[in-house]
């Protein structure tokens, strides 16, 4: 029956969307449940390799032909969100992966030879909980990466909050990284993913945050999107700006240009609900921000992307539902109307990275099946 239902959708979601083509599907891993995948030059070689956890196992794949290596099995690393940067400063790509509850994030330290053994892992923060969206970003302006987290839990010394942490200036010795908390008690709703970004044109980077709700929340306060304002102390909390809504399944949200205006406006997604959407910054007009569909069928689009896909010099977006089993990406026409796109179907996905993976100079997809129990990349069909 389940079946019947994701065919009957699929038809109706292709029935008022165009297929740019066939995206093939590559395989990585599979087997096992995975909710966190990111994809990069770990190795030097010059070729894009993949960094998944699942089974309680941190994996790096060597692209091309993904030769598995254990990077990580400590007990208790089973990571819900991972990041990457050079956290050190020595030149090579660091892991970063985060525990739900209790709330844990840690950096994994990229030895000389990636392939030679486990790498070493060492604390990032331990005392914010519930912890189910990493972000780099240079949240001060100083010119070196932070990494966001968000605090979901309504429990702890963070409760109902979002840090970002400041790498120390010895990320080897240090217990933990520098906290600052942007959100102060003040997301509650079991908070997702952030975004980061200008969005009123002061120079300086704002934070935004979707929360879910729901069932699981015991407060009834989630259903949201959000941005806070960052101040000229960006080490002191944010002022919080609510987007008008309620959004049941709110998760992801991400600042961008969308429309050409030059304003941020923001592209989100409720991924315990249905559908991808748009908030159109209202500039110096009327002052409401007006919400636009881009696509309101999708079940469970639970991950979401927004960068330039095809080239053209506009902002699109791309997510996998896991409640459709579809991969799809929007093409925007400059003015904030999107197309559809599928690129793969019977895929459920929890997280999805938009990144060069075979180095042939456009966009692909990589992502972190989640119920599909696997890590694939699908390859874009332009030529």
């Amino acid at each position: 029956m389940r079946s019947l239902v994701v065919a009957v959708f699929v038809l109706l979601l292709c029935s008022t969307s165009s297929l740019a083509g066939d995206w093939k599907k590559h395989v990585v891993h599979e087997g096992e449940h995975c909710n966190a995948v990111v994809g990069g030059d770990f190795t030097g070689d010059g070729k894009v390799d993949v960094i998944s956890n699942s089974g309680g196992k941190t994996r790096l794949f060597v692209g091309p032909s993904w030769t598995e290596y254990v990077i990580d099995e400590t007990p208790g690393h089973s990571f819900i969100h991972a990041e990457s940067f050079d956290v050190d400063g020595d030149g090579d790509l660091d892991f970063i992966g985060a525990r739900y509850q209790p709330g844990l994030v840690v950096w994994l330290e990229c030895p000389a030879d990636p392939t030679a053994g486990p790498w070493t892992p060492r604390v990032v923060d331990q005392e914010i909980n519930g912890i189910h969206g990493l972000l780099k970003g240079d949240i001060n302006g100083d010119g070196k990466i932070d990494l966001l987290a968000n605090s979901a839990q309504p429990v702890g010394p963070f409760p109902n909050s979002g840090a970002w942490l400041e790498v120390p200036k010895d990320p080897h010795s240090a217990k933990s990284w520098i906290r600052h908390i942007f959100a102060n008690k003040d997301a509650p709703g079991l908070s997702h993913y952030l975004g980061v970004g200008d969005v009123n044109g002061d120079g300086r980077v704002d934070i935004a945050m979707g929360a879910k709700g729901g069932p699981q929340d015991t407060s009834g306060m989630g259903e949201w999107f959000t941005w806070w304002e960052a101040g000229p102390d960006p080490a002191q909390p944010f002022t919080k700006h609510e987007l008008p809504g309620p959004h049941p399944g709110a998760t992801n949200i991400q600042q961008a240009d969308v429309d050409g205006d030059g304003d941020t406006d923001f592209i989100a997604t409720r991924g315990h609900g249905h559908g991808v959407l748009w908030f159109e910054n209202p500039g110096k007009a009327d002052g409401v921000w007006r919400t636009h569909d881009i696509n309101p069928l999708l079940q469970f689009p639970h991950c979401l992307q927004v960068l330039d896909m095809d080239g053209d010099g506009d902002i699109d977006a791309a997510t996998c539902a896991y409640g459709s089993e579809v991969a799809a990406w929007f093409e925007n026409d400059g003015h904030g109307t999107f197309t559809t796109h599928v690129v793969a179907t019977g895929q459920r996905a929890y997280d999805i990275r938009a990144l060069d993976m075979d180095r042939d100079g456009d966009i692909d997809l990589l992502i972190a099946g989640q119920q599909s129990k696997n890590v694939t990349w699908y390859e874009n069909p332009c030529k």
